[in-house]
């Protein structure tokens, strides 16, 4: 199920002292699978030095049109893997990577030209700008303001590329910077981007009601403020596009019970995975993602944290409890999708398959 290809590393290049853009070739038997939309993610394998397995997803940077696969990865402290790419990876190695996820953007029905606004923090970034350049490379009227929010001049990521970006797209695409340390005089760009911040913003600079969709991406934190702000401006919700990046605590059922008033704390689980069927059982502390792994399943998966999709299971009879969810749509939950990583039965037997996504 986890189906995991090689991809050859082309390049690596630094964009900040502490991230790098790496440039990926999917084996020819295997290019089709790797086409993607913009705002797609890829989920990477790699074992460690001590033999573990690392599962890790980053969004691809480059629009589809480039004809070439890049992420974005930016060293974090206490990381292995983004540590590994920032000091370890060079030209000529390979990655394991799964073909493309996620629904960060979605397209309009119609070609019409559109007014669109990204807010992004940090690395979050990435794939605000496979997006942006897609949507202004595809119809020569749409327009895109992005407010990025980083700690220095130092540490923006595709500096230069977004510079690059306003000079071809020039009077279509505005960037305003906000910075912790230097930048503009004015307070208004200095700082943190917080819900007091992004209401000045949109009352003096941005004109949120001509705003056709908005992508946001960053802490979850960050990302309720600033949608809060745009909501009223007038966005609706399906204007407004999440996408979460960095880690959320470790999944805790709460104390909920079903309505069948289970009488064990033993589950009957029945998980489909690429049309093969296993009944196993499992406990109501155990999420049916370990529940799988745990019973030799190549279950898909990557953060474990609810943050991407990857783990997307179907519900198919009983009931579970998904503790998180920073990345189904709320009609995939209608249509009984959950994050496998975060669910947790509730009745005494429950069932599910993975589907192909």
């Amino acid at each position: 199920m986890s189906r995991f290809h090689k991809l050859l590393v082309t390049d690596v290049r630094k964009t900040t002292r502490e991230a790098s853009i790496v440039s990926l070739q999917p084996e020819d038997a295997a290019r089709f699978e790797f086409e993607f939309v913009p705002g797609q993610y890829l989920t990477f394998r790699h074992s460690s030095d001590e033999g573990e397995e690392l599962r890790r997803s980053y969004s691809l940077c480059s629009a589809p049109d480039e004809g070439v696969l890049q992420v974005g990865v930016k060293k974090v402290e206490g990381g292995v893997f983004s540590t590994w790419v920032n000091e370890t990876l060079k030209p000529g190695m390979t990655l394991e990577a799964m073909p493309p996820m996620g629904g960060f953007h979605q397209p309009f029905d119609t070609p019409a030209p559109r007014q669109f606004l990204a807010f992004a923090v940090g690395s979050g970034i990435t794939p605000i700008l496979s997006i942006m350049k897609a949507l202004l490379t595809d119809q020569p009227q749409n327009r895109f303001a992005l407010v990025f929010a980083n700690r220095s001049i130092n540490t923006i990521m595709f500096r230069d590329e977004l510079e690059d970006l306003k000079n071809r797209f020039l009077g279509r695409m505005n960037i305003v910077h906000i910075l912790k340390t230097g930048g503009d005089d004015a307070a208004l760009f200095q700082g943190r981007l917080d819900r007091a911040k992004c209401d000045q913003l949109l009352a003096h600079w941005i004109d949120a009601r001509a705003v056709d969709r908005a992508y946001i991406c960053g802490p979850e934190p960050m990302m309720h403020d600033i949608a809060a702000s745009l909501r009223e401006q007038g966005l609706n919700e399906t204007q407004i596009r999440f996408e979460l990046f960095g880690s959320t605590p470790k999944p805790r059922r709460s104390a909920a019970r079903s309505s069948k008033a289970p009488t064990t704390d033993r589950v009957a689980a029945t998980l489909t995975l690429d049309g093969a069927t296993s009944e196993v059982g499992t406990t109501r502390d155990i999420s049916i993602l370990d529940t799988a792994l745990q019973n030799g399943l190549d279950a898909p998966f990557a953060c474990k944290a609810g943050v991407c999709s990857t783990c997307k299971c179907k519900v198919l009879a009983g009931e579970v409890e998904m503790v998180a969810n920073h990345a189904l749509e709320d009609y995939e939950v209608a249509d009984g999708y959950v994050l496998s990583c975060q669910a947790f039965a509730v009745s005494d037997a429950v069932s599910v398959v993975y589907e192909d996504h």
